[in-house]
């Protein structure tokens, strides 16, 4: 059986966590970020935690991490 391969897209954009936890970058950073209020903007620095339904499919599409 060959061997499964990484999604490499994936890989650049979802990190694993120690705990198995996957995070990612928040959304909405590219452009109109000027009128945005100071808590939304601190609140785009941070990391969030995916979704647990789509982390399902996400971690079968990163098979070796």
């Amino acid at each position: 059986m060959p061997k499964l391969k990484t999604r490499k897209s994936l890989v650049k954009k979802i990190r694993v966590t120690g705990s198995g936890k996957l995070k990612t970058r928040a959304t909405g950073q590219n452009h109109y970020n000027s009128r945005d209020r100071g808590s939304q903007t601190r609140a785009k620095r941070m990391n969030h935690d995916v979704y647990p339904a789509v982390a399902k499919s996400i971690k079968r599409a990163m098979p070796s991490t």
